[in-house]
């Protein structure tokens, strides 16, 4: 298990920084900030990204991280790291890691200790996510679970056998609870709490259920848990007729039927042909 305190140690930082997506007024003060800050900023196109620095008078040194270049440019990252260099990885628009570079690196610098840290301030879900160290897509967020203990296990085995990444929130008074239902329902997984984001007292957790339960007691603040996905066989425990409901509410409300099988497929993670075989009666629901 580790855990990182962002801003109470001195290891060196890989910051995720997202960039608008159109209007550069989005651009926060403090990604601003970051990226004048950081030694190397790590980004996908180079004349795209020159571009962006050049209009906020960003002067950091450009390195170029692609997906066809991910695996040589993640060592690389990690070497400016051990030489004690602080990093911020962009993409051309939107956020590292959703649908953008940015998986590998993050899970090769969250196993070696040093700090990651996402700077976009507004959406506690994917601050959380991309900060993992786990698998970003797909991903499942589920909010609050009940509070009861019977309807948290009920709702925690209708995901539990999803393959996709699955995200919590929490309240720290609630919190040992739902890790040992969790532990219960889904078994001992990889997973990542969030808590305290964007705040001095930042902090990401990341271990296996079992490990963090013990350390859990005494954590303060709101709390994103995200939780890997079983990547045993999806079909074992998933409501397949839950699945068939939602593929037709997404076709009554005007998609093709090509298209609620894709959107399905990114919602839930389940193969697009065994939604096909569902569709056309050769899968029973």
């Amino acid at each position: 298990m580790r855990r990182q305190k962002s801003f109470e140690n001195e290891m060196p930082t890989l910051y995720l920084v997202p960039t608008p997506i159109g209007n550069l007024s989005e651009m926060t003060p403090r990604a601003v900030e970051i990226l004048k800050e950081v030694d190397v900023i790590a980004c996908e196109d180079t004349r795209t990204s020159g571009n962006l620095l050049k209009h906020f008078g960003i002067s950091s040194r450009l390195i170029s991280y692609q997906n066809f270049n991910e695996v040589p440019s993640a060592k690389g990252i990690v070497q400016l790291l051990s030489q004690g260099k602080n990093v911020a990885l962009i993409s051309d628009a939107g956020y590292p890691l959703i649908s953008d570079p940015g998986q590998r690196v993050v899970s090769d610098v969250t196993a070696l200790g040093y700090n990651v840290v996402p700077v976009s301030g507004c959406s506690a879900v994917l601050n959380a996510l991309v900060a993992s160290g786990l698998v970003v897509q797909p991903f499942l967020f589920a909010g609050f679970l009940p509070s009861s203990q019977n309807d948290c296990r009920k709702k925690l085995r209708e995901y539990r056998n999803y393959p996709m990444t699955m995200i919590f929130y929490e309240a720290p008074h609630r919190i040992e609870k739902m890790l040992q239902a969790c532990l219960e329902v889904l078994g001992d997984r990889r997973i990542c709490i969030g808590r305290e984001m964007t705040k001095i007292h930042e902090e990401f957790i990341r271990g296996t259920i079992s490990e963090i339960l013990e350390e859990c007691k005494d954590l303060k603040g709101e709390m994103v848990v995200v939780v890997e996905g079983n990547h045993d066989d999806y079909s074992k425990d998933v409501d397949m007729g839950h699945i068939m409901s939602m593929l037709k509410e997404c076709m009554e409300n005007g998609a093709s039927r090509s298209e609620a099988v894709k959107n399905i497929s990114r919602e839930t993670g389940i193969p697009k042909n065994k939604l096909y075989d569902l569709v056309h009666g050769k899968e029973q629901p």
